[in-house]
């Protein structure tokens, strides 16, 4: 197995998430099978009980787990399926070690940060890697050097390069090279990183310097003098117009043959599907325009997942979806303004929890209803417009969700086998379930088969008892598992289609989602 950790310093936020999944993507290219792991040193034992606001969208693996929205890039750039144990917290490292000390399994030693906190480490990384099949392991190590929390992180990351052969084991460094105010490309900041690195026992084999505009000759020669590196191991991560062509970019820095030099590798594949995908972005000349109406709209990464897959479906299509992040609450304060979704050739409303904004989401759901505009709904997109046909087409005025408000009419509601369940976390549905569709509907014709697999975050369901009343009315459930209503679409409008799944969470760069692709053809008009 080969190993590449990839560590930053100076500040977060540098971009270590879509350098991992770039490197994984030029050698996956290079014809190499490669996986990777999110090492997040914060205490909580997963992303799932974090605000977006906090860390962004958290992102649902198929087995359920709730991680970073880094693995989230992994999946895509190297369109592969990973599981929880993808993901190691220090929540979940210190969780196993204290339960493994309660068992006696130390046999009465003294538990410590080293050997038993970094063993534990080293253990569940080897064996994830192996479980993998994969010839190479991506490991970024969140945070920065010389945070206090990723400390243990990285002393196991030194052990393993100690016990690791040499051609086995390479350290990638991402540092920021900011401008000065006369324009001049600074490199003390990536010095004093390296030099804490260093400080810890580990020295970085290439250095990967972010900059807003490419790093001069004159500057590698200097990080490479001053941080003991050859000039080639510079590479320049200069901003890209598209998180997709920073592969391209870090291939013609000669990234991708120093790696497979120092990892003694040799070239079997040439990467053609994703080249092609590349093509393809090149070729876009059309626009549509999609009004994304949610609460966390300030924060783009709290929606990454849906981001990407319009973009996805964009390419297929041949087409550019710019996306307006709109605030659900300001259609509250100001129910007219409503109006201004006349603009888009689209509306699309994502999931969420709590009832903050849900009011000014379905009055989009109503315009867009009314208006025969596209509209994609996903997971709470869905049973928000369940709830708005329920009160202005079967006019029951205080339909909601038993979630959100006190009703005499819960359209949205725990299932009653659920309600024994006093464990909250026992009635969420997380990760792939599979749904069985009606033949010749919507759905049917988006995904060309009678039997999906999507991925699940969420708690209520649609109500049963409400169910026939609502299709009589015009709004079909054409998707179902078992007595859970997995799709909800109107025959009769242009385009109206709300999944309770995410459907966003598989979606890949040349494999793009069937619902965002079926919700873009709808914008053209085809």
């Amino acid at each position: 197995m080969k190993y590449i950790v990839v560590t930053g310093g100076v500040m977060s936020g540098l971009g270590k998430g879509i350098t991992s999944a770039s490197i994984g993507r030029i050698l996956k290219n290079r014809g190499y099978a490669v996986t990777a792991i999110k090492i997040d040193p914060y205490i909580n034992i997963d992303a799932g009980t974090m605000s977006p606001f906090q860390h962004g969208e958290v992102f649902v693996l198929k087995d359920g787990g709730e991680v970073d929205l880094d693995l989230g890039n992994y999946e895509r750039f190297l369109d592969t399926e990973l599981t929880r144990d993808h993901n190691i917290t220090t929540g979940k490292v210190y969780q196993a070690v204290i339960e493994k000390e309660r068992r006696g399994d130390y046999l009465g030693k003294t538990v410590q940060i080293i050997p038993h906190i970094t063993n534990e480490i080293k253990e569940r990384v080897r064996s994830v890697s192996r479980k993998s099949g994969a010839d190479i392991c991506l490991i970024e190590v969140g945070g920065t050097v010389g945070d206090i929390e990723s400390m243990p992180f990285l002393e196991a990351v030194r052990q393993m390069h100690a016990e690791e052969a040499p051609e086995n084991m390479l350290l990638v460094h991402v540092t920021l090279v900011p401008l000065d105010t006369q324009g001049e490309q600074k490199t003390k900041p990536t010095q004093h990183s390296v030099k804490e690195l260093r400080q810890l026992g580990l020295q970085p084999d290439v250095i990967v310097a972010r900059c807003r505009e490419p790093v001069l000759p004159d500057t590698k020669a200097k990080i490479a003098l001053f941080c003991d590196v050859p000039a080639n191991a510079v590479v320049s991560a200069h901003d890209a117009p598209d998180i997709y062509l920073v592969p391209s970019l870090m291939e013609s820095e000669g990234l991708a043959d120093y790696m497979m030099k120092m990892l003694g590798l040799e070239t079997r594949g040439n990467g053609t599907e994703w080249n092609r995908m590349i093509e393809k972005m090149g070729l876009i000349k059309k626009t549509v325009r999609v009004a994304a109406v949610g609460k966390y709209t300030h924060l783009s990464d709290s929606y990454i997942s849906i981001s990407e897959s319009l973009k996805h479906a964009g390419i297929e299509r041949g087409c550019r979806v710019e996306v307006s992040w709109l605030d659900s609450e300001e259609f509250e304060k100001k129910p007219s303004s409503i109006s201004r979704l006349s603009e888009f050739n689209g509306v699309l409303v994502p999931g969420g929890f709590g009832a903050r904004g849900t009011e000014g989401k379905i009055l989009a759901i109503r315009y867009a209803r009314e208006h025969n505009i596209p509209y994609l709904g996903l997971c709470l997109g869905m049973q928000l417009a369940v709830i708005e046909f329920a009160r202005n087409v079967l006019h029951l005025a205080d339909a909601n969700s038993s979630e959100l408000a006190r009703t005499s009419h819960p359209v949205i509601d725990i299932l009653p086998e659920q309600k024994s369940v006093t464990n909250l976390g026992g009635t969420m549905r997380l990760g792939d379930y599979e749904a069985v569709l009606r033949e010749n509907s919507l759905a049917h014709r988006i995904y060309g088969t009678t039997k999906i697999v999507e991925r699940h975050r969420h708690r209520y369901e649609v109500n049963p008892d409400y169910i026939e009343r609502i299709e009589a009315a015009g709004m079909k459930f054409t998707a179902s598992n078992g007595n859970r209503m997995e799709i909800a679409e109107i025959p009769s409008h242009r385009f109206f289609f709300g999944s309770q799944f995410h459907p966003e969470f598989r979606s890949r760069p040349g494999k793009p989602s069937p619902p965002f692709l079926a919700f873009v053809r709808s914008m053209l008009g085809q």
